[in-house]
């Protein structure tokens, strides 16, 4: 576990500079780029969230929740269903999966918004807000999966589940940044090549083991050098 003030100074120790070259304003930016880096390379399930919305029947279009773009960051999957008193013909609480497709598609498969009918199909229209065709013909309870940035490692918030259980990892995206800010191509070169390694370990661990069943899937298997005798 590597905590905010632990990973200040270690960027400070590797880089063999102090607070006078790399300022507390500097290694913030650093830990806030390289926390960034990590969420868009890796699908970690603690980026996992989940909301529910109650739709409003003749309106196509919908809010997510958390449109401030360093909360919410994408759709993972879309379902509706009657919360009570089978809305639309739907049974209570079974759930409807809705399958994603563009805006264009949306608008040509349905044409004329105000008809309505249980929607089947949605689309990502802008920064915060979905496009579902049918558009909703009762007010149903919409079910969202998503990814959202979790809050980053501050002096204020110490530790974070990236810093918990991947220390090294941030720590080397964090140094390929202070080389890149030194000019010193052939140390950030290296850190890379470290933080490629740690974020393929990882990545088998949260988006491999962890979501594979072993009895269906199989073991995750990983190639091993293995020379001539």
């Amino acid at each position: 576990m590597t905590t905010y003030a632990e990973l200040t100074q270690q960027i400070l120790d590797y880089t063999e500079t102090d607070s006078n070259v790399l300022t507390s304003t500097i290694t913030n930016d650093f830990i806030e780029h390289s926390e960034l880096r990590i969420f868009r390379e890796l699908d970690l399930d603690v980026f996992k969230k989940n909301a529910q919305a109650t739709l409003t029947s003749g309106t196509q279009f919908v809010t997510m929740p958390g449109a401030v773009p360093t909360s919410f960051e994408f759709v993972r999957y879309v379902a509706i269903y009657s919360a009570t008193g089978s809305l639309g013909g739907l049974t209570d609480n079974e759930k409807i999966i809705l399958q994603k497709k563009e805006a264009s598609f949306i608008t040509e498969y349905w044409p004329n918004a105000s008809s309505t009918g249980i929607p089947k199909y949605y689309a990502n229209y802008d920064e915060d807000s979905l496009m579902l065709a049918p558009t909703p013909n009762a007010a149903y309870t919409m079910y969202l999966e998503y990814n959202a940035q979790p809050t980053g490692l501050s002096s204020s918030n110490t530790t974070t589940w990236v810093s918990t259980n991947a220390p090294l990892l941030l720590l080397y995206a964090c140094l390929i940044e202070a080389f890149k800010f030194l000019k010193n191509p052939e140390m950030m070169a290296m850190y890379a090549q470290s933080y490629q390694s740690e974020m393929q370990t990882l990545g088998q661990e949260q988006m491999g083991r962890r979501r594979r069943d072993e009895y269906s899937d199989g073991i995750v298997r990983i190639p091993m050098p293995s020379p001539q005798p």
